[in-house]
């Protein structure tokens, strides 16, 4: 199953409010969007890093398939969610760890246009160097993940750092095909394989990439090689689960639906199952990249169900 990528119905940004006053239209300015929020693991310094939005049509192809598409908006509405389409948040991951600074996935690049690629305007914003980051951890090779890791004129974003990526994931990404390329949104993928290529390291699946700080969770399904990553030790620890589930609605109470993005959805449906039970029975901590910003919460047991609690970090 393939996807193609953009949509045109992916959005990003909010519309000015117009006031009538009299005769006179007067356009109220729009809040500024928070681009980043800092929170703590354990004495590890984090940012959550707002790289865009985009979304999905509940039309039974574009996202959740399988269901009627009553079904499915029922269970948004459920969620105070509009009925109609899935929103998803797109924000990368940095973490200060002693003298390493890490990065978990690299946002979207020029690969979806307007709508994303802002970690280079987030990472200024919160006042951080592209050149300082030591460590690249890619949870799998889909556009919207991998698309920062070149800039716009086709040089490495982040010239310092090595790129961690299972190695199953690498031989998928080295060896795509132009058509499976386009449809999982990397429109110049031989470009970026070629740009990335001296800086990446690949590792064996749940390998102990940097002990003690990061391991390497393999969960299947998504992608050939796809892996989350938990970060620190006990007992402060945060699992960033990559694509394992992309709506804190959906996939957190309905995680057996099958999904478009999977390359295997039965076995995505079955990985995600069983994820959100075992992350609701040890109280995980976990870092979305695609749930609503900034993304940091757990998965608990509700009545019958799993419901996601986001963290409060202000």
């Amino acid at each position: 199953m393939t996807i193609s990528w953009p949509r045109a119905g992916f959005l990003l940004g909010s519309a000015l409010l117009s006031i009538a006053v009299g005769a006179v239209t007067l356009a109220a300015p729009a809040a500024p969007e928070v681009t980043y929020q800092a929170f703590k693991i354990g004495s590890y310094s984090a940012l959550a890093l707002k790289d865009g939005s985009l979304q999905e049509p509940n039309d039974g192809k574009s996202f959740v398939v399988g269901q009627p598409t009553a079904e499915v908006a029922a269970a948004l509405e459920s969620g105070g969610a509009p009925g109609d389409h899935f929103e998803f948040s797109i924000q990368p991951l940095l973490v200060h760890a002693g003298s390493r600074v890490l990065l978990f996935d690299a946002g979207a690049g020029s690969n979806f246009g307007e709508i994303a690629g802002k970690l280079p305007e987030a990472l200024a914003a919160a006042g951080e160097n592209p050149v300082n980051v030591t460590d690249i951890f890619i949870s799998h090779a889909h556009g919207d993940h991998i698309g920062g890791l070149v800039t716009p004129a086709g040089t490495l974003a982040f010239p310092n750092a090595t790129i961690h990526m299972s190695a199953p994931e690498w031989t998928w990404l080295s060896g795509m095909s132009a058509e499976t390329a386009k449809n999982v949104g990397i429109p110049r993928v031989t470009e970026l394989v070629a740009t990335i290529r001296t800086k990446v390291v690949p590792f064996e699946p749940g390998a102990d990439l940097l002990p003690g700080v990061v391991k390497a969770v393999p969960i299947k399904g998504h992608t050939p090689g796809h892996s989350a990553y938990r970060i620190g030790s006990d007992p402060h620890t945060l699992l960033v689960f990559g694509d394992a589930l992309h709506s804190s609605i959906v996939s957190v109470q309905k995680p057996s639906w099958k999904i478009a993005f999977d390359t295997d959805p039965q076995t995505g449906a079955a990985s995600r199952t069983a994820l959100v039970a075992k992350v609701a029975a040890t109280g995980q901590r976990l870092y979305s990249e695609h749930f609503p910003f900034p993304g940091v919460g757990k998965i608990v047991k509700h009545k019958t169900g799993y419901v996601w609690v986001p963290e409060s970090l202000n």
